[in-house]
């Protein structure tokens, strides 16, 4: 603990947003960059707690050595700092800019005070260790002989294939799209990650002897009893892809879209790959968002910088607190209000509005119908007399995903589900198929980028257990 009254002395301080009049013109990242003192000053706040809750489950599901890593950057021993991190999370770059920061909700300071600025330690340690040339591959002692494949790309993927690779197994993963990288790829809009961040990291992997294979669709480019014949093991991280619809009259006109869909074009675009499909756009349209989480967040700073008209999000619950909400008491995330960047640069936001309909024009939605609800007796109930209805040349639905997209290879594959439609495993994160495990949002349902990481590393800690063991799919059956 480098200064005991840190957390009385300093205030919190984080990276500033460029101008919103700036950021809109284009798709980089939004944040300025923060002085090396000012990161010192912020690891000085930590209070080096007998029991740090940020690191917990409740605060941090990979278990980051946080009041290590501060106490190293207040010190400015950087490079031991980067040891530190990387000790638990194998991606604290996509965390340190994507994650909504747990830790943070979990920080003993938090209690009566503004938490640490845990977020932006981790992403300022891992930039410059990669800017200082300190991030190299590491190689396995020996190697297994074992192959093992992993199906899907994303956070649990990647970080399943790191750790089996480093432990000495032959790694192939396998994406359906055209890069690698999931949500991270297509689902993240740049000007909050830019690309070049997965693909420095993707350089390291490929150093280490991970093999990455694009294009490839399991269940139709190969099924999965060839996949468990020619490996040993078999690694399910699909994510949750599956997303909540709005089966309410009028769904099926032109102008109404999942926002994956939305946002995938425009990532796809900004990357400079051309989109077959019909363009999605929101340039000169009345835009209206449903769902008020990350996703909608998205949309709305994707249509700013397209250059919308104008933009209005609904959500369904009531309005959240301007303060931690009394049913979410420390160390649990609170509920409570937050505005996120793309708010800033303007947006219509209502809450407790539930949509009753679409109609429209020559097949294309022009106007949204919808009322005022309230919670009652475990369902939303209408508030009589508050129907109103709203002009929308495009209307995008961000409400959350329902779980892993099972019609097709899951099925086919033979996985046993949970009540919500998730792959059930054992205590190994081995489903009822011997050498066929599956972790991340495929077996925990959508939730976030940090438990991905974390259940990925879970999945390798029991493929690797389990090839150590001599076991092997590819005689297991």
């Amino acid at each position: 603990m480098g200064d005991p009254k840190g957390f009385l002395k300093y205030a919190r301080e984080g990276p500033k947003r460029k101008p919103v009049e700036l950021r809109v013109l284009d798709w980089k990242e939004m944040y300025e960059p923060i002085a090396e003192d000012k990161l010192k000053v912020q690891g000085a706040r930590c209070m080096d707690c007998g029991v740090p809750f940020c690191q917990g489950n409740t605060g941090c599901p990979v278990v980051n050595l946080i009041p290590e890593w501060n106490d190293l950057v207040y010190r400015g021993r950087w490079k031991d700092a980067l040891k530190a991190l990387h000790t638990t999370n194998n991606f604290p770059e996509f965390t340190g800019r994507l994650c909504p920061a747990p830790c943070e909700g979990a920080c003993v300071l938090g209690i009566n005070s503004d938490p640490v600025s845990i977020r932006v330690l981790e992403w300022n340690i891992i930039d410059r260790g990669f800017n200082e040339g300190l991030v190299e591959p590491a190689m396995p002692v020996r190697k297994t002989g074992k192959t093992v494949a992993i199906i899907g790309s994303g956070p649990a993927g990647l970080a399943a294939a790191q750790q089996l690779a480093r432990a000495g197994h032959t790694v192939t993963v396998f994406e359906k799209s055209d890069r690698i990288g999931g949500l991270l790829r297509y689902g993240i809009p740049d000007f909050k990650m830019e690309k070049w961040v997965i693909d420095r990291r993707l350089e390291q992997m490929k150093a280490e002897g991970v093999e990455f294979k694009t294009g490839v669709t399991v269940g139709k480019d190969i099924t999965g009893e060839q996949l468990r014949q020619q490996f040993d093991a078999v690694g399910l991280t699909m994510g949750a892809e599956l997303a909540r619809d709005l089966p309410v009259p009028g769904r099926d006109l032109k102008g109404i879209h999942f926002a994956m869909e939305y946002l995938t074009q425009q990532n796809k675009r900004t990357a400079g790959i051309s989109v077959s499909d019909e363009p999605i756009t929101a340039k000169g349209k009345r835009v209206i968002i449903i769902g008020g989480g990350d996703t909608g967040s998205d949309c709305v700073g994707t249509a700013h910088r397209q250059g919308c008209s104008e933009v209005h999000q609904f959500e369904v619950l009531p309005e959240p607190p301007p303060t931690r909400a009394s049913s979410t008491p420390w160390p649990l995330w609170p509920m409570q209000l937050r505005t996120s960047h793309a708010h800033e640069e303007g947006c219509d936001r209502q809450w407790s509005v539930s949509t009753t309909k679409f109609t429209g024009h020559n097949g294309h939605v022009t106007k949204l119908h919808a009322n005022r609800v309230k919670f009652e007796g475990g369902k939303f109930v209408p508030m009589p007399n508050t129907d109103f209805e709203l002009d929308a040349d495009l209307v995008l639905l961000a409400m959350g995903f329902t779980g892993p997209v099972r019609n097709g290879f899951l099925d086919s594959l033979g996985v046993t589900y949970d009540a919500r439609g998730c792959v059930t495993v054992d205590d190994n994160f081995m489903t009822n198929l011997d050498g066929v495990f599956a972790g991340g949002d495929t077996k925990r349902g959508a939730s976030l980028i940090v438990w991905a990481i974390a259940e990925g590393r879970k999945m390798a800690a029991g493929v690797d257990k389990y090839l150590q063991a001599g076991k092997s799919a590819k005689t297991g059956r």
